[in-house]
């Protein structure tokens, strides 16, 4: 009975801690008597005892490992700091497990030589200007680097340039003279926009000012035009109403004369009649003319009767 008991407490104490769980996102790299074996991925798994062992617990998720800042000179011979964070994933356990010692130091030593490099290429203003380059320059160097180690680096960026203390206040004095000179600009261009706007005002007042003078000279001609020719036209109505009434007159004088001349005749027929009958009563005309023309009427009547 008791080495019953004594076998479950070594089978116990032997086989569970030998089953192994491997969660999500995580591998383990087994080696059998000092050698690869084999890599489990999640789920269970069972382990040898005295034979088989965990040689590496390699997790699969992105790593984000941000590195300290470097010492880099530019081509202009300008030392500064620069930081960098490297996104990286491993992509093969065994290769992690086995290609390099420490990895992580590895990549964290290319990291600022590739950085070195690249910064000893550009000048200052290069540098401070080129961080898109840098980034993907850098991590292309890095992925190609990293390949037979079972990583594969996503990105890299560049977190912080650091120039030297002069180098600050130049480039400090530098910004706020250019800031100066923009203002400088801003405010000549909006004095000269100011004044070409007064100008144009300027000139469209003075356009419209001739525009109205010459319209109200055009009315005035117009008006004075329009005047003169009901005038003219007044003028030729009374011509034309003078001739119309000189011709009515004369008219009427011929018609008057022509009257008078048939009443005259109807007088001497009148004085004929008188003369024959037994009347002495003769009515005189009442103007002289009427009555020399009546005498020498009278005179041929008697002298006819003679």
């Amino acid at each position: 009975m008791d080495f019953l008991i004594i076998i479950i407490v070594l089978a116990c104490v032997l086989i569970i801690p030998n089953v192994k769980i491997v969660p999500q996102a995580r591998v383990y790299v087994i080696e059998r008597l000092g050698s690869y074996y084999k890599t489990w991925n999640n789920g269970l798994h069972f382990k040898i005892p005295f034979v088989d062992r965990i040689a590496n617990v390699v997790t699969l998720k992105e790593i984000v490992q941000d590195f300290p800042p470097q010492p880099v000179i530019t081509k202009d011979n300008v030392t500064m700091q620069i930081d960098t964070v490297v996104y990286l994933q491993i992509t093969d356990a065994k290769l992690f497990t086995y290609g390099v010692e420490s990895p992580m130091n590895a990549i964290e030593n290319l990291t600022a030589t590739t950085l070195r490099n690249l910064i000893g290429e550009l000048e200052l203003d290069q540098t401070l200007t080129s961080r898109d380059i840098i980034n993907t320059k850098m991590r292309s160097i890095l992925d190609e680097a990293t390949d037979p180690w079972g990583i594969k680096i996503n990105r890299v960026e560049v977190k912080n340039i650091i120039p030297p203390r002069d180098i600050q206040e130049a480039m400090e004095k530098q910004m706020r003279a250019e800031r100066e000179r923009r203002e400088k600009i801003l405010q000549a261009e909006g004095e000269k926009k100011s004044s070409i706007l007064i100008a144009e005002g300027e000139k469209e007042s003075a356009i419209l000012r001739a525009e109205a003078n010459r319209e109200s000279k055009i009315r005035i001609a117009e008006g004075e035009a329009e005047a003169m020719l009901k005038l003219k036209e007044a003028e030729a109505n009374g011509v034309r109403m003078l001739k119309q009434a000189e011709a009515d007159g004369i008219k009427l004088l011929k018609e008057a004369d022509a009257n008078d001349k048939v009443i005259r005749l109807k007088s001497f027929e009148a004085l004929n009649n008188i003369a024959q009958g037994q009347a002495t009563k003769i009515i005189l005309p009442a103007d002289l003319q009427g009555v020399a023309t009546f005498g020498t009427t009278l005179k041929e009547m008697f002298e006819e009767k003679k």
